[in-house]
């Protein structure tokens, strides 16, 4: 399965797609905002990231714009519940960003799952 970064300040939201993440085979590593997941992903090579929008610290467009400046094929969902901006204008802007895929919080566990096979080029024919 796919090596994930998963960047969320929201604990538990963090808490539970890494362990749905996980529970599906995937090997998941956190980071609490896109400070720690930039610097995490200098380090280590994913197969996908998972990123918040509205974060603390450093937001997820910027996020999105790092990652990108450090390997441009790697494929980004974005995520938001909103904050001052409808989810949907921050989703869009993260699409415009370089994310390949968006999820509106809150999302279910299989819409979670299908969204990152479909990222990774995985998902089966419907």
């Amino acid at each position: 399965m796919a090596k994930i970064l998963l960047i969320d300040d929201e604990e538990g939201m963090r808490r539970w797609t890494a362990q749905f993440l996980r529970t599906a085979g995937h090997e998941v590593v956190t980071a609490k905002d896109g400070v720690e997941g930039t610097e995490t992903a200098e380090s280590t090579k994913f197969d996908l990231v998972i990123t918040d929008i509205i974060m603390p610290e450093k937001e997820g467009l910027e996020t999105i714009m790092d990652l990108r400046k450090q390997d441009a094929s790697l494929p980004i969902i974005a995520i938001s519940g909103g904050g001052v901006m409808s989810s949907f204008e921050v989703l869009d802007m993260a699409r415009s960003f370089g994310a390949v895929a968006t999820l509106d919080k809150p999302f279910s566990g299989q819409l979670l799952l299908k969204t990152v096979d479909k990222a990774l080029g995985k998902e089966e024919g419907h």
